[in-house]
């Protein structure tokens, strides 16, 4: 494998948010799932996935920096002083100290006679490639230090009309890894609400699970209706006459319209309910749909029923608000 900087295509120097930036921007380009016509689309990912799992470690990017481990993260043996691999132990040297390489022969069995209280019945040193069943430096050590870590989450926000909300529509919604679900939203969902796309994050760089994609959703606000809870609210215009004297409206709904009666005398601001008309529950059914009524006088005034309202108030005169408006 490449030199993991030159993979991810950042400064020895860089940061551990630069090299996380660069890795992020690579993934997303390189990624599979994006590059469905390019054969080496997964060669590319896997490579950036690899350098990520070194540098996106501080312990292994430091044990890369010093030698210790080579690209694919593999230990480097650096040896012990005092070991001469021309000849001998140096002066001064203990009795286990030695430098070795992989290059010399025979490599095997000078660990075995150093390490062979600690090897198995098998007497093969089983940390780099002897027979033995369970030498002092197991290959678990290493597989373990190389857990295969999670994926990052990844934040998205879906706007929804209140339509959509009724009819329990699917939404399309675009991630920041470049995709684009369509999703259900569920019955009782409400602003703000979030929910888990499980393994849509970003793909973990050393081969475990994806992380998720956390979805906020958002109303887009409606022309008629204010969400209240599970009920919407409905500022409803009638005519004085119809308040005064009653009538038989059509009402809109999210799922079409219907007839709703007033009664006579009613009031500017009075709220009627429509039963099962507002937004689907998460326990089944939907809530209601409150109607305020707003009297509305006619847009141009003629002189007739002007006229009207002057003898109304000389000869019928009442208050429409008690004491505690008054002053």
């Amino acid at each position: 494998m490449r030199d993991p900087y030159q993979v991810l295509g950042v400064d020895k120097k860089a940061t551990a948010a630069e090299v996380k930036k660069a890795f992020r921007r690579l993934a997303k380009k390189h990624h599979p799932d994006q590059n469905p016509d390019d054969s080496k689309a997964q060669e590319k990912f896997s490579e950036i996935n690899s350098a990520y799992e070194i540098l996106g470690d501080a312990d292994k990017r430091g044990q890369f920096d010093r030698g210790e481990i080579d690209a694919e993260g593999k230990p480097r043996f650096q040896g012990f002083e005092g070991f001469d691999p021309r000849g001998g132990a140096s002066a001064g040297s203990g009795a286990h100290s030695f430098r070795w390489s992989s290059s010399g022969g025979g490599a095997d069995d000078i660990l075995n006679d150093i390490f062979g209280g600690f090897a198995g019945q098998g007497g093969g040193f089983s940390g780099f490639g002897g027979g033995g069943q369970t030498g002092g430096f197991s290959s678990s050590s290493r597989a373990s230090s190389q857990a295969r870590s999670r994926g990052e989450d990844v934040s998205a926000t879906v706007a929804v009309t209140l339509e959509q909300i009724a009819r329990e529509e699917k939404v399309r919604v675009e991630l920041p890894t470049g995709r684009t679900l369509e999703i259900a939203i569920p019955a009782g969902t409400r602003p703000g609400r979030v929910i888990r796309l499980r393994g849509q994050g970003w793909a973990s760089p050393t081969g475990g699970q994806s992380g998720d994609a956390m979805v906020t959703v958002e109303f887009v606000p409606h022309p008629l209706f204010k969400v209240d809870g599970d009920a919407l609210r409905l500022d409803l215009p009638v005519t004085l006459d119809e308040a005064v004297l009653g009538a038989k409206v059509r009402v809109p709904t999210l799922t079409g319209s219907g007839t709703m009666t007033i009664p006579a005398h009613s009031d500017g601001g009075r709220v009627m309910r429509l039963k099962g008309k507002g937004l689907p529950t998460a326990v089944g059914g939907n809530g209601d749909l409150l109607v305020a009524l707003k009297i509305m006088l006619p847009t141009e005034i003629d002189p007739e029923f002007e006229a009207m309202m002057h003898r109304w108030r000389d000869k019928k005169f009442y208050t429409a608000r008690g004491p505690e408006f008054e002053g």
